[in-house]
């Protein structure tokens, strides 16, 4: 069965050509600092229009929404805290998983299922895809999908790059294994655990980057974030934004 969240992302574009005459340069992606005037960055939009033929998108269209999305490469005690807020505040979150993750945290992968949230891949072994030959890649992909499939029973859908690295190559190989590439729109240095930014410079940052559109990146790592998450969500929805 395959969990989708509504107009989480509205474009669908059809597969483009082979994959082997695709770029294969490694690109870092970042969501830059400038923006237009609805406060969203300008490279992200940028992506979208570029690369939204191989259903890789960076922000989505719905412009009253944010997405909120966490990647999960290890756990840090946090998770557990960060599903209560969401619980409490009605918000339904991704949570892109490593292979490592998905494999030692069964009570919290399975939790994120029962409460409703969508599981997202985040490679088997946290690979940068455009480093990996085309068979390397499918396998970091597939691996991991298989694996969530037969021991949670969730078909994964949604795909986001290790490292923030990709390419076109990667980005058709990601399409051709039945995925769409969700980058952000918005991320913070927040993963750095012995270097958290304080609670106040977390939420300032966070709530004065909203825009619709939005998916927001956020490591569960980060005990800042577990603080702030409830009022951040609540800053979102005094600007109106649905969350």
């Amino acid at each position: 069965m395959k969990y989708i969240i509504p107009a989480v992302l509205t474009a669908i574009a059809m597969p483009v050509s082979s994959v082997y005459a695709l770029d294969n340069t490694v690109i870092g992606y970042g969501q830059g600092v400038s923006k237009d005037n609805l406060n969203r960055p300008l490279d992200a939009l940028q992506f979208n229009e570029k690369y939204s033929d191989y259903d890789a998108f960076a922000v989505s269209q719905d412009e009253k929404r944010i997405i909120i999305t966490f990647d999960q490469g290890y756990e840090n005690g946090y998770t557990a805290d960060i599903l209560d807020t969401l619980k409490e505040k009605n918000v339904k979150a991704i949570f892109f998983l490593t292979g490592d993750y998905a494999k030692k945290e069964e009570s919290l992968v399975k939790r994120m299922i029962q409460e409703g949230h969508t599981l997202g891949n985040h490679g088997m072994t946290h690979a940068s895809i455009p480093k990996l030959s085309q068979t390397e890649a499918e396998e970091e992909i597939m691996s991991l999908h298989n694996f969530v499939l037969n021991n949670y029973g969730y078909e994964m859908q949604y795909f986001r790059c290790p490292c923030g690295e990709y390419s076109e190559q990667a980005l058709e190989t990601v399409q051709k294994c039945g995925y769409k590439t969700v980058f952000w729109s918005f991320a913070y240095v927040d993963w750095i655990t012995d270097k958290q930014p304080s609670t106040a410079e977390g939420l300032q940052k966070l709530t004065e980057s909203a825009h619709g559109g939005e998916i927001l990146l956020l490591h569960s790592v980060s005990a800042t974030n577990a603080q702030i998450l409830g009022e951040v969500i609540d800053n979102f929805r005094e600007q109106g934004f649905t969350v």
